[in-house]
């Protein structure tokens, strides 16, 4: 990892409550905008970016009630690089405002209808505003994936000399690949002596691997989202880049994973996008196994099959039995009922299984499961039963 030792802990910079608010049809209530930043702020999460002043009075209000909270966190409001933006910001009571401009001539042009030193010029006059008026300031590069290099590199100087804090490079459509997005950072890293922090869209399913090479390059901060919601595909997944970050980059977020799904839950619930069972990190089924092969293996050693351990996020294995389960896995389950089963039961068992599985499509329930019992005791060579089992079938 490029300096890892300047920089041991990245920061991250959730940007749930404002990216992503505006992935299409979702709008938070301000008690559920309220939970959402103490759940944050209670994970460890350190930056909150809590909406966008400009928005009106109402989102005025609704960052003011966040910032009534004082957590912890430090609260930062997105605004244009524009003066009247600034000064609703000024009203909010945050501490750090995100200025963000497009930088990449596509947008400079088509977008905002002017030209390279008129964005220069902006940046430089709004920048010195703020950082006069007290505030910490980030600025943000919007398109800066398809930004002219060198004219990216002019902007950095004139935030820097300006007096910004941090540079967002904002790969706002997605494009980027992760052999990219390394060396760009490494580049940046050595041009400017401000924070840089990578924020990814998932246009491409990148925006994590993306986030990764960022900080591989020196990137010291990473923009997310929970669930990775966000514009068209979204962003990088809070739950997902501060795993990856701590197992794959040694890196550490002071973010709390026992309380990942958790999170995750209550943004499934207050945005109304539900979470796929195979979300990595949280998703329902990431940690359930089926086939025989698999579930062999972690019955003799979890290590077998297990990377990451489900107790870092507060969760545990579970064994699913189903059409591509196998005799080993039978046997455990009925273990766990109080019924040891011999080689011969667990095979009749199983063969009733798998075709209740595909019948049904879904695993059977433990009456399902004493049932195939009995019908195994009845249609089978006897075998001993112990006292639990007398008990369950009695049941």
């Amino acid at each position: 990892m490029v300096n890892s030792q300047a920089f041991p802990q990245v920061i991250v910079n959730d940007t749930t409550l404002r990216d992503g608010e505006q992935t299409a049809g979702v709008a938070f209530t301000l008690e559920e905008r309220l939970q959402i930043a103490i759940a944050l702020s209670a994970a460890g999460v350190s930056d909150l970016e809590v909406g966008i002043p400009a928005m009106g009075p109402r989102e005025q209000e609704e960052i003011r009630a966040i910032s009534a909270l004082r957590l912890p966190a430090n609260l930062i409001a997105w605004c244009r690089m524009l003066d009247g933006d600034l000064h609703a910001a000024l009203a909010c009571r945050v501490s750090q405002v995100h200025l963000s401009i497009s930088v990449s001539d596509q947008q400079i042009t088509h977008k905002l209808r002017r030209d390279r030193r008129w964005v220069l010029q902006q940046t430089e006059a709004v920048i010195r505003e703020a950082h006069d008026s007290g505030l910490r300031v980030s600025v943000g590069g919007e398109d800066s994936s398809r930004a002219d290099m060198n004219f990216l590199l002019r902007f950095l100087g004139v935030a820097e000399r300006a007096g910004a804090r941090r540079f967002r490079f904002a790969d706002t459509l997605g494009v980027l690949d992760p052999f990219t997005t390394r060396d760009i950072f490494m580049r940046l890293r050595q041009a400017t002596n401000m924070e840089l922090e990578i924020h990814a869209h998932n246009d491409l399913g990148l925006a994590t691997a993306n986030s990764l090479a960022a900080v591989c390059g020196g990137a010291t901060h990473v923009s997310t989202t929970v669930n990775g919601l966000g514009e068209r595909a979204g962003n990088a997944a809070l739950e997902e880049v501060v795993i990856a970050l701590g197992h794959l980059g040694g890196r550490e977020t002071g973010i709390r994973a026992e309380m990942l799904k958790k999170l995750s839950t209550l943004v499934a619930k207050a945005s109304g996008r539900a979470i796929a069972s195979n979300k990595p990190v949280v998703g329902d089924a990431i940690f359930m196994h089926e086939s025989g092969i698999h579930v062999s293996g972690l019955l003799r050693d979890a290590k077998n099959y297990q990377f990451l351990d489900p107790a870092e996020l507060g969760r545990s294995h579970q064994i699913v039995l189903g059409k591509h389960t196998g005799a080993e896995g039978v046997r455990w389950t009925y273990s766990n009922l109080g019924i040891q089963l011999d080689h011969i039961h667990a095979q009749a068992i199983l063969a009733l299984i798998r075709q209740y599985f595909v019948s049904h499509k879904l695993p059977p329930s433990r009456e399902d499961l004493l049932r195939f019992h009995r019908s195994a005791l009845e249609h089978c060579v006897p075998m001993p039963l112990n006292v639990d089992a007398r008990l369950d079938l009695a049941s």
